[in-house]
């Protein structure tokens, strides 16, 4: 069974269920959420970014939303679907956000296998999280989040422990991620592709080149990770939109508006009225 929670105001997705969340990738395709996968009692088998993955029985994987992924066989399978609007709207530390050390931060497909204890922390784990989606008030959201949070800490921390992982040679996928541990780390401040490819040492074609079988530019990248941020300003701050186009580089207000209603089809004040009469709603 699925258990989803969804945020009208900010887009927000986590889904947590077994391998049925995982039939829409019979076919390769690129994932599009944040993915763990936790294997129970039987091996599972992946094909990531080309690359055959064998899941070992009480092993875990993490994956990006810019990988391909192809599910070809698991059962008892426990899986962990959340979007960036869900969990990196929220502020986190380098290691432990959406760019650190499980995805972007990190050159390998992280593959960990639990032992006993490990076992049964995670287990603990999902067992709240199952019992938080029963309930339905107004900080549901946050404790979810905060349970997420957790369960990627501990992640991260056997990450750091521990040595197994699936190399991957595609030096593309490698340039993708650090590209985008670039533009989280600046984006604020910088909204053209040249300064990341500097940074990168390649040419703004090459890393057009690069990007040309993704579903999204270099640019488009940079442009989604600054409407997220204004969402999330949008939604939990007090700001207004001019105080948010300069916290976010930008040196006329307007230039955020067009921007913003380019991409979600309506304007930061729209966006933000909508976002608070949903609030309101779960008061």
């Amino acid at each position: 069974m699925t258990k989803k929670f969804t945020e009208f105001a900010t887009g927000a997705l986590l889904q947590i269920g077994n391998e049925t969340l995982l039939d829409t990738f019979k076919e390769v395709k690129q994932s599009g959420f944040f993915i763990f996968i936790r294997t129970t009692t039987t091996p599972a088998q992946l094909i990531v970014d080309h690359v055959p993955v064998t899941l070992p029985r009480q092993s875990i994987i993490a994956l990006t939303p810019l990988q391909y992924l192809q599910f070809q066989e698991g059962d008892d399978l426990l899986v962990y679907q959340f979007n960036r609007e869900f969990y990196c709207i929220k502020h986190h530390d380098n290691e432990v956000g959406c760019a650190g050390l499980l995805f972007f931060g990190n050159q390998h497909i992280p593959l960990l296998t639990l032992d006993e204890k490990q076992l049964d922390s995670y287990t603990l784990i999902h067992r709240v999280f199952l019992e938080e989606f029963e309930n339905n008030d107004a900080i549901q959201a946050e404790m979810l989040r905060i349970l997420l949070a957790r369960f990627i800490i501990k992640t991260t921390r056997l990450l750091k422990t521990k040595t197994s992982s699936v190399a991957t040679t595609n030096t593309k996928q490698d340039m993708v991620r650090h590209y985008n541990v670039l533009v989280e780390e600046h984006f604020k401040k910088e909204h053209s592709v040249a300064f990341y490819a500097k940074k990168l040492f390649k040419s703004p074609k090459t890393l057009s080149n690069t990007f040309s079988k993704l579903n999204k530019s270099p640019l488009q990248i940079i442009h989604d990770r600054i409407i997220l941020e204004a969402k999330r300003q949008l939604t939990y701050t007090s700001k207004t939109t001019k105080e948010i186009a300069y916290d976010i580089g930008f040196d006329d207000a307007s230039h955020l508006s067009r921007l913003f209603k380019k991409q979600t089809g309506m304007s930061p004040t729209l966006f933000k009225n909508g976002s608070r009469t949903t609030q309101n709603l779960h008061l």
